[in-house]
């Protein structure tokens, strides 16, 4: 019983360990390849998802694993997605540009604040006010892969540094912001109040099969998309 009550923790530590993984593989990018610190990122979603589940499953909710939640959440999705941005256009700047690298920081300055302010918040139960750390760390740590791997194209448009920069700045501007953002939970398995969720999920495999490595990216683009037109939709209707 005892490491059931710890699970949910444990968990979390796991979301640390591979968020600090990820910054190390990120700034140590000469030693190991950047992608790692794509799928570390991945990983530690993964755990992030987990010990909420756990939590739930085992009823076991503490105000430290809470805490101890974001504080990972802060390096994972936080830190570790700037210190990639950083590395990034590092190697993408020449000599005089280098100074571009230093506008990754404020991934994880607003990050922090995304998630300060959702602690306080008992309005984001159900849905989120601006976007999401996770979203947004899986969105820049995907980067990587889509630079080695996804659309030529895409890739050579992405990978300035100018625009690694102006894509840095306009996604954590997203997370303080006060549009509303969808969540993927569901309180029931069925099909009615479930619509948008199952909708954007089947649009999101089919977007995974078709563009393998570039379909990160384009999913949470497309999630924000459809959060900013709902939002606007909701607000039409009360107005």
């Amino acid at each position: 019983m005892a490491f059931k009550s710890h699970l949910p923790n444990i968990l979390t530590s796991m979301n640390l360990v591979c968020g600090c993984l990820a910054v190390i593989c990120a700034l140590k990018s000469d030693v190991y390849p950047m992608v790692w610190a794509t799928y570390l990122i991945w990983v530690s979603a993964i755990f992030d998802f987990l010990d909420g589940m756990a939590a739930r499953v085992l009823k076991s909710y503490s105000e430290l694993g809470k805490q101890l939640d974001s504080l990972a959440d802060m390096v994972s999705f936080g830190v570790a997605p700037g210190m990639i941005l950083y590395a990034m256009i590092q190697d993408e700047a020449a000599r005089s540009q280098e100074w571009i690298a230093y506008f990754a920081l404020i991934i994880p300055v607003l990050s922090a604040l995304r998630l300060a302010k959702f602690n306080i918040d008992e309005e984001q139960s159900e849905s989120f006010i601006g976007l999401p750390t996770p979203a947004n760390a899986l969105l820049i740590g995907s980067l990587p892969l889509l630079l080695e791997k996804g659309n030529i194209k895409i890739a050579a448009l992405v990978g300035t540094p100018e625009v690694l920069a102006a894509i840095g700045v306009f996604l954590s501007l997203l997370l303080v912001s006060k549009i509303g953002m969808f969540s993927l939970k569901v309180k029931s398995y069925g099909w009615n109040g479930n619509e948008l969720v199952y909708s954007f999920l089947a649009l999101a495999a089919l977007i995974l099969i078709v563009l393998p490595y570039s379909a990160l990216p384009i999913i949470i683009l497309l999630y924000i998309s459809i959060s900013i037109v709902q939002s606007l939709l909701f607000k039409l209707k009360k107005s």
